[in-house]
């Protein structure tokens, strides 16, 4: 097996298992939803801080373009947001359920209306979309505010679950691929002169058969 080979298949191995990681980080947070939440909430303003921070340093690099003071408005904003969600992660988090929820109701509204004026080959589909949307909206405001302890939380571990599910399956799925790809490599180093699949090899006289004389 050559060195690249098995370097793919590290590599494959590490997404594996942090696709495993992931998938135990998200089952965690699908117990313990209220923690996920206020996890999900604590990253996502450092995030923004850390966003602002380097916004701010690439519009005073870029200074003397006419994008200076846009650079600097957005960098501003996203400061201020992420000190106020680190401050106040609850609040955040309330706000953003509110916000979750409005777009499922639309969302929901959105679907059902179009499936019934348009009614394409995907009208059943659409049709199940937009319920569920809408009955997702109305029972995530029917029990705002103590929904934001959970709804946020939910979402973020279901995304970590899945994310790491995919990885999981590419992982193994490449070491497969590796592995099936490096066994042939070395069955063909072991017997070089077995031909490639779909050839054939070049006609050889039968003992004894003569070689036909060509005319002169």
């Amino acid at each position: 097996m050559s060195e690249s080979t098995q370097e793919l298949r590290r590599g494959f191995g590490r997404l594996t298992v942090l696709g495993v990681i992931l998938v135990v980080a998200g089952l965690v947070g699908l117990v313990y939803t209220a923690a996920a939440t206020l996890t999900s909430m604590l990253l996502f303003g450092w995030l923004l801080l850390i966003g602002g921070a380097v916004g701010l340093l690439h519009a005073i690099q870029a200074r003397g373009s006419n994008f200076f003071w846009l650079g600097v408005v957005v960098a501003a904003l996203n400061l201020a947001a992420g000190v106020v969600i680190i401050a106040k992660p609850e609040a955040a988090a309330e706000a953003l359920t509110m916000f979750a929820a409005l777009l499922f109701l639309t969302g929901g509204v959105f679907r059902l209306v179009g499936s019934a004026v348009v009614r394409g080959p995907q009208f059943g589909w659409t049709l199940i979309q937009g319920a569920f949307d809408l009955l997702l909206g109305i029972a995530v405001l029917a029990s705002w505010p103590s929904s934001s302890k959970y709804v946020i939380g939910t979402f973020f571990a279901l995304a970590l679950l899945f994310d790491g599910l995919g990885l999981i399956a590419t992982g193994y799925g490449g070491r497969r691929v590796m592995g099936l790809v490096s066994d042939a490599m070395d069955n063909e180093a072991k017997d070089p002169g077995t031909p490639a699949p779909g050839t054939t090899e070049p006609d050889t006289p039968a003992p004894g058969a003569t070689k036909p004389v060509q005319p002169e």
